[in-house]
């Protein structure tokens, strides 16, 4: 075991920007955090009114635990950031709330995976019929979903064990020993591995989804142009947050991870690089923001219970003005839960 000696060190040419590190993005995640809360906690309130009929459905409610889950580490690394916590905090974050961060993120982006598998099923292959579009085997696949995830993340947990004791600031890499060290970077390519391989998935099915809703109302050519706008908004809602909250992070990832471990990196290079992780992470953090509105666009159901519950005509909705028409059609009721 090594022990952090209280003595400070040397002075370090590596400094971070107290301004950026130490206040701007606390004061962020707070905004995420608040926000975050708030909107999945009324999701979460919606989703239990949602009877789990469909498989679409439990995967969403699995999104639903996730984020808000998530959003529950968020107290722990803005105190740890800004420095207003104990040094013990910021123990904690590295060893357990920053593990659990990421372990939500990934069970959110793999069940939007699910999703988009499951739409491209039911939309594209109508006609075939398999116990993989059951509930029950829905929710089998959602516990083994989380438990692989978490069987991947607890060895960070565990194998961040080094000895410290009361230090300005703390490294997390610090804590790892040599074990947790390899453990931490095999993880993190797996993780952003995980995440290309669903995002390439989300493409490809939704690109096949949307040629098969253009060619079926392009024959019928009923309600075409409205049912192409909102098919087209309901698939690009998705694609649109994995671009805007995982893609810059997942790019920034390996080279901040290389960084940590490598000797060769220049201090610049390196606060440059931290500076880009601790930004486009958050833009991650941020998806648990827009995932209620995603759950608004995509469910029907859920729309319906929010409108009632909020004593909203559903009639004022411009969304549901054509859904009583495609309640008949194999396809449109699919689009009505894309």
């Amino acid at each position: 075991m090594t022990n952090i000696t209280t003595r400070q060190p040397p002075a370090e040419p590596c400094s971070r920007n107290p301004l950026i590190i130490q206040q701007i993005i606390p004061v962020l995640y707070f905004v995420v955090f608040i926000t975050g809360i708030l909107l999945n906690g009324v999701s979460g309130w919606i989703f239990f009114y949602v009877p789990s009929s469909k498989s679409f459905i439990v995967y969403l409610k699995n999104i639903v635990v996730a984020d808000f889950l998530m959003c529950l580490t968020f107290p722990f690394k803005i105190l740890g950031d800004s420095g207003l916590g104990p040094w013990q905090l910021n123990v904690f974050v590295c060893r357990v709330s920053a593990v659990l961060f990421y372990v939500n993120m990934y069970v959110s982006i793999v069940f939007f995976g699910l999703i988009s598998f499951d739409r491209y099923y039911k939309i594209v292959k109508p006609l075939l019929t398999s116990v993989i579009q059951s509930v029950n085997y829905s929710k089998l696949l959602s516990v083994t979903v989380w438990v692989l995830l978490l069987l991947l993340a607890i060895p960070n947990i565990i194998l961040t064990n080094q000895s410290v004791r009361e230090v300005t600031r703390i490294k997390c890499m610090e804590l790892k020993n040599e074990l947790g060290r390899k453990w931490h970077k095999a993880s993190n390519y797996i993780f952003v591995g995980t995440f290309w391989i669903v995002f390439l998935l989300l493409i490809i099915f939704y690109t096949a989804i949307t040629r098969k809703i253009f060619k079926s109302h392009l024959k019928s050519r009923r309600n075409s142009s409205s049912v192409k706008k909102k098919s087209s908004r309901n698939i690009f809602s998705i694609v649109f947050v994995f671009f805007v909250c995982f893609i810059p992070y997942h790019i920034a990832r390996i080279p901040y991870t290389q960084s940590q471990m490598d000797a060769h990196y220049s201090c610049h290079s390196k606060e440059i690089l931290l500076y880009v992780k601790e930004f486009t992470l958050l833009l991650s953090a941020a998806n648990v923001c827009l995932d209620p509105i995603i759950y608004f666009f995509l469910c029907q159901p859920f729309r319906e219970i929010l409108c009632k519950k909020l004593h909203i005509p559903l009639k004022a909705l411009n969304d549901l003005d054509t859904s009583k028409s495609k309640r008949g059609n194999t396809i449109n009721e699919s689009t009505d839960t894309l």
